[in-house]
């Protein structure tokens, strides 16, 4: 550890509305995959920190679920567990996909942000994607922002503009210990972790809603004597026919699922994984209080 008088440490929230780009500005901060990150909106269900440690600095990001207007349970859980994660925070970066501008959605995270007397550094993301006078014109617009802290410009899938949000981070964080130590990269357990991962993998291959009613759970996880792990994994589906789509003609769609999610997780855990997956249905999982603890969410909400 860092000599404890000259270190600092701050909490730094992301938020955004679904598919701003959150959990890939997370995981390129990182230099690592501690966020899943796909097309699909809403992928984020709960809020995963990332721990940026340089020199005396430590910053704590929490990479928090999109937010948007819910409607179901589980919709008002993420909701809830990004609003938390904004409002614990000594900073909020709030991300905005300049392809998608400053919308309806956008000016709702906002009207939340002045609620809980806070000021915010807006990023808009995506940039790389956007023509130069259109990012100007919406630069210009955010400018009126109350509680605009300051403006950053960034593309998180190629790193431009990253470093110097990441200066502005540091120079504002309050001083005091430490909360990890200094190889520590994230808090999400290993088990859960590897079932985001397979979750992950779910859907880049799933089409239209049925990745929103599933869910998946690491149930075993074995150390072998050769050093490999031997990892067991459900996915739960809400109806008996989303069982025979997830595991696709043959079995091929779950083979293929699982031979993708063995080899993220032997890279990233850097040992031989055998992966085993099973498909069970669990009709009103999404009504499971176990099923929202094992998601880090809170299930009252």
């Amino acid at each position: 550890m860092a000599d404890q008088s000259n270190t600092r440490c701050g909490f730094v929230a992301l938020i955004g509305a679904p598919n701003a780009g959150k959990s890939t500005l997370m995981n390129r901060i990182m230099g690592t995959k501690v966020s899943i990150v796909t097309h699909k909106v809403q992928t984020t269900r709960a809020s995963v920190v990332g721990v940026l440690t340089n020199g005396d600095d430590q910053i704590v990001f929490v990479d928090t679920p999109g937010i948007f207007a819910p409607n179901r349970r589980l919709e008002r859980a993420m909701v809830a567990s990004a609003w938390a994660g904004a409002t614990d925070a000594d900073k909020i970066v709030l991300l905005i996909d300049a392809e998608r501008g400053f919308g309806e959605d956008v000016q709702l995270i906002i009207e939340g942000i002045k609620k809980v007397d806070k000021t915010v550094i807006i990023v808009l993301n995506k940039i790389d994607l956007v023509p130069r006078e259109n990012l100007l014109s919406l630069a210009e617009k955010l400018q009126d922002i109350s509680i605009l802290e300051s403006l950053y410009m960034i593309s998180a899938l190629k790193g431009d503009g990253v470093n110097d949000l990441l200066s502005n981070l540091s120079e504002d964080l309050p001083k005091g210990p430490w909360l990890y130590p200094k190889d520590h990269l994230s808090d999400m357990n290993e088990r859960l972790f590897a079932a985001e991962i397979t979750r992950e993998k779910l859907f880049l291959s799933m089409h239209q809603e049925l990745p929103y009613s599933l869910t998946v759970e690491t149930e075993g996880w074995q150390e072998r004597p050769d050093g490999s792990l031997k990892v067991d994994q459900v996915i739960y589906v809400e109806r008996p026919g989303h069982k025979g789509i997830v595991l696709g003609r043959g079995g091929q769609q779950i083979k293929r699922v699982g031979v993708e999610s063995r080899k993220e997780l032997e890279h990233i855990l850097e040992r031989q994984v055998h992966l085993f997956l099973f498909v069970k249905v669990r009709e009103k999982w999404r009504d499971d209080p176990e099923r929202y603890r094992e998601m880090g969410l809170d299930f009252s909400d």
